[in-house]
């Protein structure tokens, strides 16, 4: 079968895709994605050898009359271009991962008859999936709680696709963008195996005052005598401040840097810092605790690995998606969560150094996160999109 995937945006949309994408490669399915050409996707893409369809989309930034007038005509556009490549590929089905990505696709895919297949990453649905999902055959969805925030007659519970390791992935996972020389590289050669690691994490793009605030903590905790680590994620644009910082400090740098004072590179407490990883599996087996966003992506990732958090959402999400997110994941026990306007240096060390000590309460975090997860959501999803393309193969679709 062919089948395509609208999953452009951001990671927490690219990846799902990608993770589902090489399900329906392994089991024989020509895949091809639709992308919304919005900077860092070809990072997110490195490694995937399939073919891409790039239409260039954007989301509502201003309700002014004149951009809601250029908005409406950049999306007749993107309609169009992709209904031209969409009869060019012929899909039996298209799976939109959400965002202002999957509108083009979808509705190209509903002009052409193809059927559509959603899935709704948040607690709380976006704008796209809320105007979509009445074209779609299925919602599928990350969290049961979406169930009080949507209503549709075919709501399917598949969790949410996370990005595999290279011991987990399958034959068609040598393709996977997730395969890098970047788990290779010298970063990972400052850590200590074993040490109390804390991953930090601010979403695709980074998160500036994240970054801030828990650096200093990290420093600070560590000039206190804690033994810890950190693998910090700190976006592109503060990667190198954020490196500098730790250097400074008297932490071995990270990328083989030099550390700083002349001090030999296994001395301190190490940091490896990242503008943008792809083996996030080895991060995560590796963490004691994430601190970071949370976005879908994110927490099904963690739920997946086991991995203690302190969430601090997005405080400019729309819908406020990411505090209900967070909130699950609370009430589950698999986590704690901060207000970014509540996060200081002050708070976080002895938040920190009291969770260090209560190793109790970390397993507990982390057999709750674990609880989490009860399918193969990549796998659950493909099975969605085979029992979609097949009735739509055999005619029983609009019976």
């Amino acid at each position: 079968m062919k089948i395509g995937i609208a999953c452009g945006g951001t990671g927490g949309h690219i990846f799902p895709g990608l993770a589902v994408a090489e399900v329906l490669r392994q089991r024989g399915h020509d895949v091809i994605l639709w992308l919304a050409g919005k900077p860092g996707e070809d990072l997110a893409l490195a490694g995937w050898n399939g073919p891409v369809v790039t239409v260039y989309a954007r989301g509502v930034s201003s309700h002014a009359p004149r951009a809601l007038i250029a908005t409406f005509f950049r999306l007749v556009r993107a309609v169009w271009q992709c209904r031209q490549s969409m009869r060019r590929f012929n899909p039996d089905v298209l799976l939109a991962m959400g965002s202002y990505a999957s509108v083009g696709p979808v509705l190209a895919a509903r002009w052409l008859n193809i059927p559509v297949i959603m899935h709704e990453a948040n607690v709380i649905p976006g704008r796209a999936i809320r105007f979509l999902s009445c074209w779609a055959e299925a919602v599928a969805v990350g969290f049961e709680e979406t169930r009080h925030h949507l209503a549709h007659r075919r709501l399917v519970v598949t969790g949410m696709p996370v990005r595999r390791s290279r011991g987990q992935a399958t034959d068609a996972g040598r393709h996977s963008a997730l395969r890098t020389p970047q788990s290779a590289i010298r970063n990972w050669d400052t850590l200590v195996p074993g040490r109390f690691t804390l991953l930090v994490m601010g979403g695709s793009g980074g998160a500036h005052r994240l970054n801030e605030v828990v650096s200093q903590a990290i420093i600070r905790l560590h000039r206190e005598g804690n033994s810890l680590q950190a693998i910090h994620l700190a976006g592109q644009s503060d990667e190198e401040s954020i490196r500098q910082a730790y250097r400074q400090a008297g932490m071995p740098a990270a990328a083989g840097m030099p550390a700083a004072a002349g001090r030999p590179a296994t001395a301190g407490a190490p940091a490896a810092v990242f503008g943008f990883l792809h083996d996030m599996p080895r991060a995560y087996r590796m963490a004691s605790l994430a601190i970071c966003r949370s976005g879908s992506s994110t927490c099904a990732e963690l739920s997946c690995y086991g991995v203690p958090a302190l969430l601090v959402p997005y405080p400019f999400a729309i819908h406020r998606h990411q505090t209900a997110n967070a909130d699950a994941m609370a009430s589950a026990g698999a986590a704690d969560i901060c207000d970014e306007k509540l996060l200081t240096v002050d708070w976080l060390v002895s938040y920190v150094a009291n969770l260090m000590r209560d190793t109790a309460r970390l397993a507990h975090m982390r057999a709750a996160a674990l609880r989490r997860v009860t399918n193969n959501p990549a796998a659950a999803l493909a099975d969605l999109v085979e029992q979609e393309a097949r009735r739509a193969l055999s005619g029983e679709r609009g019976a």
